[in-house]
């Protein structure tokens, strides 16, 4: 009989967690170098190179891929045979490998768990509770897979209750679309068919933690009905258009992964759930001998990319930038931003808008007249750092405070990730605003062009707050510019158009 020491699992878990937030798994980097060395769409490679850069110097600084370190979920494979020397409960050794993770202070991880979510959202400070999925099993040994799933993905999940006689495939072709570019393409699909709703939900997500082997199974061919509908999603998907970032492209997805379970013969549960450009899991084994170890990767398996904006992006001064020079930014334009720029997003965004109906004024230090605002909840400085990761939240949960926002305060532009919605559009277009696009999953890398950082407003929001950030060349594409031209509409749907033309979808 194997026995597993409390303090063992408490430092596997917490050293996983550790471990994923600076290294992705090498499948997915070799997947993204080969869709980068393919890709056509030169605005959807300078999104990958951004990704796979931001990756190497995560690895090498030993700092999250992403500023959304995500909420963690684990699945555990208990062994009927294993003993516990504990004095807590399985749950509560996760969970307080998890509080030693997020709070480690070499690399302190960004605490994004709220309790009472349909209440007063607090947040836990310390990123538990993990969501937990355990199953007893034969055997003597506690398998373990432990992931962190950021937000901006999560939320993009569907759940669908089909008829037996309805098309998988085609719901997966008809829902993609809808989940905008918010779980930062290019990433897996993770599937669940079968077994009931929450069933599907939990394949769905347990699929995602499956290596990247699409290119092995279209080499040998598929053997079985799952396998033909992964490659026929997988194309048709791609058939899309969608690309890196949504901004139009060959590659949305690089692997479909499915997993299925009996189920009720009138009914046809299927969840489908992405995974983004942080993907991160890890899986390891207690055998009894001590915490599991992860051996890390060597930097050279990562691809030497170099990017630059080039020789057409233009240098923007923040501090002196005028509507009348907005108005010349081009859809799809390379930007490099300098100057001073506030943040703010959800949390934040709602309490202004709540100060402005009562009649407020903002806090002194947050004047958005002619200013740029970042949508960001960074992660704490380390060591030297001016500010942790950094990358851009999805837009479009801004949405419907844009109006209000630009309106009352004259707030020239906004900056984020993912397409806006006709709302945060129409608004962008009245008030001649614009939207700048920065690259979801390369938060790191953008944390580099931050040369100063401070709260100024809304200190108990957290990672929420309001902070004052001056920027050197940080890089951004105009995504809605002041008439109201998405690229997250014309990109997709050219690239739509020149994969139909080039390539028609002919799967058997």
């Amino acid at each position: 009989m194997t026995v597993i020491k409390q303090d063992d699992l408490i430092q596997s878990v917490a050293d996983a967690l550790q471990y994923i937030s600076y290294y992705h798994p090498l499948d997915f980097i070799q997947a993204v170098n080969e869709a980068y060395e393919r890709e056509q769409s030169q605005a959807a490679k300078d999104a990958m190179a951004q990704i796979l850069i931001n990756s190497r110097l995560c690895a090498e600084g030993q700092r999250p891929i992403c500023q959304d370190t995500g909420i963690v979920t684990v699945f555990m494979k208990i062994g009927m045979n294993v003993q516990w020397d504990a004095s807590l409960s399985v749950t509560d050794m996760v969970n307080e490998g998890v509080r030693r993770a997020y709070l480690h202070p070499d690399n302190v991880l960004r605490a994004s768990i709220l309790a009472d979510p349909a209440g007063a959202r607090r947040n836990t400070k310390d990123n538990t509770p993990a969501v937990i999925h355990m199953e007893v099993v034969a055997g003597d040994t506690v398998d373990i897979t432990v992931a962190a799933k950021g937000g901006g993905s999560e939320n993009k999940a569907k759940l669908v209750m089909l008829n037996p006689s309805d098309s998988i495939v085609d719901w997966v072709v008809k829902t993609v679309p809808t989940m905008g570019a918010g779980w930062c393409p290019p990433g897996m699909l993770g599937i669940g068919i079968g077994g009931t709703a929450e069933k599907a939900a939990v394949l769905a997500k347990e699929a995602l933690m499956d290596p990247i082997d699409i290119h092995e199974l279209r080499a040998c061919g598929p053997q079985n009905r799952i396998e033909e509908l992964r490659l026929e999603i997988m194309d048709k998907v791609n058939a899309l258009g969608i690309g890196a970032q949504g901004l139009g492209g060959l590659t949305t997805v690089l692997d479909i992964k499915i997993k299925d379970f009996p189920t009720h013969a009138a009914s046809l549960p299927v969840a489908m759930i992405p995974n983004c450009a942080a993907t991160r899991h890890a899986h390891f084994v207690l055998d009894g001998s001590g915490p599991a170890h992860l051996t890390p990767p060597k930097l050279e398996d990562w691809p030497q990319i170099t990017w630059d904006a080039g020789p057409t992006s233009r240098r923007v001064n923040l501090d002196t930038v005028t509507p009348e020079e907005v108005a010349t930014w081009k859809p799809g334009e390379t930007l490099l931003l300098n100057g001073t720029m506030l943040t703010g997003r959800d949390a934040a965004h709602k309490r202004m808008v709540e100060m402005f109906a009562r009649g407020e004024s903002l806090p002194e230090g947050v004047d958005l007249k002619g200013k740029f605002i970042y949508y960001v909840g960074p992660v704490d400085a380390v060591r030297d750092e001016v500010i942790g990761p950094a990358g851009p939240t999805t837009a479009t949960r801004m949405d419907k405070f844009t109006e209000t926002i630009l309106a009352k305060t004259g707030l020239l532009g906004m900056i984020g990730k993912a397409e806006r919605g006709q709302a945060g559009i129409d608004a962008i277009q009245k008030h001649k605003a614009v939207y700048l696009m920065a690259v979801g999953g390369a938060a790191y890398l953008v944390s580099k062009a931050i040369r100063e950082a401070k709260i100024v407003a809304f200190h108990d929001l957290g990672m929420e707050a309001i902070h004052e950030f001056v920027v050197e060349d940080m890089p951004v594409t105009v995504a809605v510019d002041v008439n109201g031209t998405s690229v997250h509409r014309t990109g997709p749907a050219e690239w739509q158009a020149k994969i139909a033309a080039a390539q028609p979808i002919t799967v058997k």
